[in-house]
């Protein structure tokens, strides 16, 4: 066996279909976001505006933030030491978990190195707590939660995206006295859609089943105290598990859980994504948890976000740009070629000093390839108009379709 051959033609291939991902290297500069370094191929630095970002309200530069985590690493060094269970669990993640559980009105929360994780051990684990139980998980759910479904050896149903309908076919197919947990997100990140949370939790009420909620994409960002899409709603006390991280909005790192205390404590003693797995640094988790605390009482940071995101769309939307705006801050512009997407994407960087990654196959379908901007409250005029006024140049000289996508 060649194996040396058998990558050489798994790599060949991505570069034939035009989606090899390669890294850029970037140099963030304290209190300068969304503006960075990037180290070109040659060796030379070149500025760079970033706008793929998921530090969506900046928050990874907050002066707050950092003191936190400096005051942290003065105090304990570096690491953890060791998993939640054995040595590493410290003041910092317990007060952490804390402001976590009193963001969303929960008895309690779980932290995980990741909301990846925490999604994946924590689906993957639900049937090991209620046997027989079935999944019911919303198509475009993230990669995170289809593994963590697909592992846990429970069975599993997919209802076509934000289809109330037929969620409710699938519901009513089964044992009305089998466990159920309806699996969705609030806001899907590469449209940039939501999720009909108040219809999905009246089927769950209906047919008896527990909601688990990615809010990922929203903690931070919508609601009262930026505790997401759901409370933005009125619907958090409906949702009996909630995905969120810290790593977006929040400008840090980590992932949890927040539910009632039996099901947090659960999952602690039954997941292997959490019991064999070193904790968070305490360090990060003090920057987490003053991050949580500080966007806890910043509407107006979340007010600017959606205001930079309505501008950013509608300049968009003037050039004729086929973009897709379901009202969320996430802004798809539709390529629908996987070459031409990145074509554009090093375009945009190499002569504007633009920085957006493609978004190819398979985070999204075939023929839906685009490039996804993530404006934020510091994306301010200026940098709008480079980028507007790049989008008009690039989208000419490639004399791309201009026809706008209304959905």
């Amino acid at each position: 066996m060649d194996y040396t051959e058998k990558l050489d033609k798994a790599i060949a291939r991505l570069h034939e279909e035009g989606r090899y991902r390669t890294f850029i290297d970037i140099e963030r500069h304290k209190g300068q976001f969304p503006h960075a370094e990037w180290t070109r191929p040659d060796g030379s630095k070149q500025p760079i505006t970033v706008w793929c970002g998921n530090d969506y309200l900046g928050m990874g530069q907050n002066p707050a933030v950092l003191q936190a985590m400096h005051e942290a690493v003065d105090a304990t060094g570096a690491g953890s030491g060791g998993t939640r269970n054995i040595s590493g669990t410290t003041v910092y993640h317990k007060r952490l978990e804390a402001e976590l559980a009193d963001l969303h009105d929960k008895e309690a929360a779980l932290l995980f190195t990741s909301a990846y994780i925490a999604n994946d051990a924590t689906l993957s684990t639900l049937p090991k707590l209620f046997p027989g139980l079935i999944i019911y998980s919303d198509e475009l759910n993230h990669a995170s939660m289809i593994e963590g479904i697909r592992r846990n050896g429970g069975a599993k149903r997919v209802f076509r995206h934000n289809d109330i309908d037929h969620l409710r076919e699938l519901l009513a197919a089964d044992d009305p006295d089998a466990p159920k947990v309806i699996a969705f997100e609030s806001v899907y990140s590469m449209d940039g859609d939501f999720g009909p949370i108040e219809a999905i939790c009246d089927l769950a009420d209906e047919f008896g089943a527990l909601t688990y909620l990615d809010e990922v994409h929203a903690v931070g960002m919508y609601g009262p105290r930026g505790a997401g899409v759901a409370a933005r709603d009125g619907l958090m006390n409906r949702i009996d598990m909630i995905n969120g991280t810290l790593a977006k909005a929040y400008g840090v790192m980590g992932g949890y859980v927040a539910a009632s205390f039996k099901l947090c404590d659960a999952i602690r003693c039954y997941a292997p994504g959490f019991i064999f797995t070193t904790s968070l640094p305490p360090a990060v988790a003090a920057g987490a948890a003053a991050s949580v605390a500080y966007l806890k009482q910043a509407d107006d940071l979340r007010e600017q976000h959606q205001t930079q995101a309505r501008i950013l769309k509608l300049r968009l939307k003037g050039l004729g740009l086929p973009i897709i705006d379901h009202g969320s801050h996430i802004v798809p512009v539709i390529v629908g070629d996987p070459v031409h997407t990145k074509k554009l994407s090093d375009m945009l960087l190499d002569q504007f000093g633009i920085y957006v990654q493609p978004i190819n196959f398979p985070t999204v379908p075939r023929g839906t390839e685009r490039l996804r901007f993530t404006p934020s409250p510091v994306h301010g005029p200026k940098e709008i108009d480079a980028l507007v006024s790049a989008m008009d140049e690039l989208w000419s000289h490639c004399a791309l379709n201009r026809a706008e996508l209304t959905a």
